[in-house]
């Protein structure tokens, strides 16, 4: 019974210990029209010190990179429809994956990394945009993989200034996260076969 009891407390324990974050549903509707968001997409890089609010979380990871069909894909192309770009968001309080089918921030750990993605920028959210080069298993040769990471990426990145320039935020994108790939796999606990494309820093600009 004692056995019983530890069990069902410490599972009470972890469970408590469990940060993953849900996010409200993205806003699908208003903001500018494509023309003007292209008329105001620039590169910002300082920010006010402001958290930015879930919803705006939510929409811009559904903009990033999020479900828009009932088939499961996305609002960012990827060749042969691999699907192996994934989301990694900085906050504050700890470091998140992106899980767009679910709309959900999956908690990785509770450190404030937000630098490691954008070590010169001071940005209340950033992001890596990282390939997981073993869902292109259509493709044998790694620098194929790693071609097409790279452009699929670029969608993604783009997709991102696009939001920010309707949704009156900052963002810049950061392709030094390349260089850091040891590192960024070592802090997230990720496989050998991720592979960090981009960072991108986001926030209201000052």
């Amino acid at each position: 019974m004692k056995k019983v009891l530890f069990s069902l407390l410490a599972f009470s324990f972890l469970f408590t210990l469990a940060a993953d974050i849900k996010l409200p549903a993205p806003q699908k509707k208003g903001g500018m029209s494509l023309m003007e968001a292209l008329n105001n997409r620039k590169t910002i890089r300082k920010y006010q010190d402001k958290e930015l609010s879930l919803q705006q979380i939510s929409n811009l990871l559904w903009a990033a990179c999020g479900v828009n069909r009932p088939d499961g894909k996305r609002t960012a192309p990827t060749a042969v429809n691999a699907q192996e770009i994934m989301l990694f968001v900085f906050l504050k309080k700890g470091t998140y994956r992106y899980d767009a089918a679910k709309n959900v921030l999956v908690e990785i750990n509770k450190k404030d990394l937000r630098k490691l993605a954008a070590p010169r920028f001071a940005a209340p959210l950033t992001l890596i945009i990282a390939s997981d080069t073993a869902r292109q298993s259509r493709m044998k040769a790694m620098d194929k993989k790693i071609h097409y990471s790279d452009i699929d990426s670029g969608y993604v990145s783009q997709n991102i200034y696009l939001y920010c320039a309707s949704a009156g935020l900052g963002t810049v994108a950061i392709g030094g996260a390349a260089d850091k790939g040891e590192q960024i796999r070592k802090e997230l606990g990720l496989a050998k076969s991720f592979y960090p494309v981009l960072g991108h820093a986001v926030g209201i600009p000052r």
